[in-house]
Order: structure tokens, then C-alpha cells, then sequence
């Protein structure tokens, strides 16, 4: 597993691959938009089934996930363990015909296709051929969506026609921690950044505490900006007006979102907390920077470096279609 996989996308545009498919997902924006973005690839409005988690007596009110009499999807797409029973509950109430993907390693038998991250695969999916690895994870970010925002975002964002840094921020996960040694950090390279003549915008995640929200905002300065969680978030069009990217070590999506783009993506480090979630997260990193030569480890230098853009969902996608429709 030392290179990317490959799987040709050459006819992908050229093929219909299903005209009905579904996304069975919680309602964390984490899972929907791999699901989703994988859909995308194969079907141009995918249906979304978001799993219920109310408890109790509210739990009897929820509507179905599905009724048999709705047109019968060719394809399920689904991710997170709670959309796993559903999702096969689906394909067993349609006589099994819709074909079954999970983009995480299931708990529970009945996939027809699983797409598992590296960092998270283990020697003995390797004899299983219905399990295949794949960076990180997949999203909706391409550069075909960016580009028509660029030239707005540009004007926006790039006053004095200075170089543009988004600086993405996330929060603790059981990885990394977001202490005061953490703050310090993130506070130390965007300052650097900004002495070194870049514009910095930096975005805060779901994920990010009011600390750290709160330390942030003490960055802002004529070529810093912060946003404040105020008005709509901006995270698209940072990405849009980009010229590199920082990006702390707690997210897996960000940076995969990020190397879509071809430009550089540098890691910053974190308060490590010791412990198996520590151990995947930093394989991950290792993955993308060491091996895979898609990241760098942040020292205080930004600069452009060449890299093939990542694009794990058309590839996952191109895997499936070529299942949905067979060579003759």
C-alpha cells in the first residue's frame, strides 16, 4: 500500500452509472458529504436518508427511513456504524438488488463494496476482495467547484495583491489536544505568516471550542482575518482564494479536501494525547507527507512544492461505476 490506488476515470463522464441512488447517513456533516460526494460521481441528485437518533418515546413519531413504494435505488452509499443496519434493512427490502457501499470498515457483514482509509486498514482486509483502500476519506471538494469562485473570493480576501494562507482550525478528538501549548502554536504561525507577507484568513471548525475561537479572534489585524462564527462560513471561499493551506493535525477531511487543489498543504502539530487514536492519526499524516509526498509537516516556511492532486472520490466513484456497469 505504498502508492495510491489506481483506477481508471477516463470514460467516467461518458457512462450513466445509475439514475437513482441513495445515501444513508447520519446527519454529522462528516458522513453525509462522503456519501454524497461519492453519489455525485454516479448520479446527478442523489437521495439522502438520514438515520434518526431520537431516544425514547420521540423515537415512535420519527417518519420511516424509507417506504417500499418509493423507486427502488440502484446503489446505497453509506458511512458511520449507525447507518450500517439501515442500510442493509434497504437493500434486503428491494430482493438485495441495490448494490451496498460503506466508506468505513463495517461492524456488520452484507456489503457488496467497502472502501476503507489506510490509516485505518489492517492486514487481513488484504484477502478480501470486496474491500478496497482508499486515502483518507472522500468529499465534495474539486477545483472544478472552486474556480468559478476564485476570482470573487480573490478580490474579497487579497487586499495589496499579497499571497493567501487559509489557516483551518479543528478541535480535540481524543488525539490531540487543544491546551494552551496548542494555542500558542496555531498563534505563533499565523503570526509568522503574516510577518513572512502572507494574508492569512483563519476558519474555526464544528469541532473547535470556545477557547480556541476566543484565542483566535486576538490574531486579527489588517492582513489576518478570523472568522468569528457570525454570518455564513466562509470555508469555501478561503479555500477558493487559497494560495497554501495550514491545517492542524485533528482532521482527517480538511486535508484531503485541501490536496484537491494542488496547492501546498502543510500540517501544523498538536498536544499529542498517547493512544491507539493518536497512533492512526499520526500513520495518517506519516501517509500523506512521507509516503505520499501530498503534505508537508509545518517548520515556519510556506512554499510551493509539486504534487499530483488528490481526487479519492472520483476514484472511489470510477470503482463502483465500473461494478454498476460491467465491460461487456
Amino acid at each position: 500500500m505504498t502508492a495510491i490506488p489506481h483506477h481508471d476515470t477516463s470514460n467516467d463522464e461518458a457512462i450513466p452509472a445509475a439514475d437513482c441512488g441513495w445515501a444513508v447517513t447520519e446527519s454529522k456533516a462528516g458522513t453525509l458529504t462522503q456519501c454524497v460526494g461519492v453519489l455525485k460521481q454516479l448520479t446527478p441528485s442523489p437521495v439522502v436518508k438520514t438515520i434518526n437518533r431520537s431516544r425514547g418515546i420521540r423515537k415512535w413519531f420519527e417518519p420511516a427511513l424509507f417506504r417500499r413504494s418509493e423507486r427502488e435505488p440502484v446503489v446505497l452509499v453509506s458511512c458511520g456504524f449507525r447507518a450500517e443496519k439501515a442500510t442493509l434493512d434497504i437493500k434486503s427490502a428491494y430482493g438485495g438488488r441495490p448494490l451496498a457501499v460503506h466508506l468505513q470498515r463495517p461492524r456488520i457483514d452484507g456489503y457488496d463494496m467497502v472502501f476503507v482509509s489506510r490509516h485505518d486498514w489492517v492486514p487481513e482486509l488484504d484477502n478480501l476482495p470486496n474491500y478496497h483502500p482508499m486515502v483518507g476519506v472522500p468529499h465534495q471538494i474539486t477545483s472544478k467547484r472552486l474556480s468559478p469562485l476564485r476570482e470573487d473570493a480573490r478580490a474579497r480576501y487579497g487586499r495589496g495583491g499579497k499571497p493567501i494562507a487559509a489557516v483551518f482550525v479543528g478541535g480535540p478528538n481524543g488525539a490531540y489536544l487543544y491546551d494552551e501549548k496548542t494555542h500558542d502554536v496555531i498563534s505563533q504561525a499565523v503570526r509568522h505568516l503574516e510577518l513572512e507577507g502572507w494574508r492569512v484568513l483563519v476558519s474555526v471548525s464544528r469541532r473547535s471550542e470556545e477557547a480556541t475561537l476566543k484565542a483566535l479572534l486576538k490574531l486579527r489585524s489588517p492582513n489576518v482575518d478570523v472568522w468569528d462564527r457570525t454570518g455564513e462560513n466562509p470555508y469555501l471561499s478561503y479555500m477558493a482564494a487559497a494560495d497554501g493551506f495550514l491545517i492542524t493535525k485533528d482532521s482527517i477531511t480538511m486535508p484531503c479536501e485541501a490536496v484537491a487543489t494542488g496547492k501546498p498543504v502543510y500540517s501544523l502539530e498538536l498536544t499529542h494525547v498517547p493512544g491507539p487514536r493518536l497512533e492512526k492519526f499520526e500513520f495518517y499524516h506519516r501517509d500523506l507527507s512521507d509516503t505520499l509526498g501530498l503534505t508537508r509537516p509545518y517548520h515556519g516556511q510556506m512554499e510551493a512544492y509539486p504534487y499530483q492532486p488528490l481526487d479519492e472520490t472520483r476514484r472511489i466513484g470510477s470503482i463502483i461505476r465500473s461494478v454498476l456497469n460491467p465491460d461487456p
